[in-house]
């Protein structure tokens, strides 16, 4: 089996270019191979074990899984997580909500809300090593992929079993509160990839047409209660409802609410202060 024969196989899912980049992620991470092995012909000595191995890989992503489900790995902001069904596959844009977080030289709190792989909470501490961070998310599963990444990344993560729906009557506790919560409204699932649809959790995905703020107002609400003065909220939102959420802030009660375009140029975050 060759590298061109590999990457035309996931032609009718994926553009040329895309298989192409799926294909050499396949092999370095199974094989360790650089893009000069591949160059130099050394898919083609693979053992027969490796073969198979490949073989078994590359059938999963022709049925259209995610690559980063069977590889079970995906990079976000530097690092690789651990991905599997169950929890979300972190998308680049994703990370930039990361930079907001103010850079002090002191202590501060710091909560994430829907916190799927960890993969937000663990970089926040691994890149704020003086804040005390934890993480909330409703599925048990996805605690324990945060868990077991936070072990593996060597940080330190508060997580807990909790419904952002149902949040705890905290008091002024949090200076940075941030999250990405599900957004995509039903009637969005048409104009969606299949591999989306058919692989990642649809809890982490979904919001009725009727009222797809539902979680931001909820997180909105807590927000107000639960930041310290002049704390910050944080949300990944759908660019579709980038005039909602900025009403909704404001009648929410919290400040300074602004809009952020993400690097493809869409309204892809909000900030908000608590007076």
């Amino acid at each position: 089996m060759t590298y061109q024969q590999i990457w035309q196989r996931l032609t009718p899912l994926y553009e040329a270019g895309e298989a192409r980049a799926i294909t050499r992620l396949v092999l370095e991470r199974l094989f360790n191979m650089s893009m000069t092995d591949i160059v130099i012909g050394k898919v083609s000595e693979l053992s027969s074990e490796e073969e198979n191995e490949l073989e078994k890989n590359i059938q999963r992503i022709e049925k259209g899984e995610p690559v980063q489900y069977v590889l079970g790995i995906a990079d976000f902001y530097g690092r690789t997580f651990h991905v599997e069904p169950g929890v979300l596959i972190p998308r680049p844009e994703t990370a930039e909500l990361l930079d907001y977080i103010p850079k002090v030289n002191q202590k501060q709190t710091i909560l994430d809300i829907g916190t799927g792989s960890g993969c937000i909470a663990i970089t926040a501490s691994l890149e704020h090593t003086q804040a005390e961070v934890s993480a909330w998310d409703i599925s048990p599963k996805a605690l324990q992929i945060a868990k077991d990444n936070a072990q593996r990344l060597n940080a330190t993560v508060d997580f807990h079993l909790q419904d952002a729906l149902n949040a705890p009557d905290h008091q002024s506790c949090w200076d940075v509160i941030l999250s990405n919560p599900p957004y995509i409204m039903d009637k969005e699932r048409q104009n969606m990839e299949k591999n989306v649809l058919d692989y990642e959790p649809e809890l982490a995905l979904f919001v009725p047409d009727q009222d797809p703020l539902k979680f931001y107002t909820a997180i909105a609400r807590y927000s107000v209660r639960a930041l310290k003065p002049k704390g910050i909220l944080l949300f990944e939102i759908n660019p579709l409802c980038a005039d909602a959420m900025l009403r909704m802030l404001q009648q929410e009660g919290l400040q300074q609410n602004e809009l952020i375009q993400d690097q493809f140029g869409k309204y892809r975050f909000t900030k908000s202060i608590k007076e």
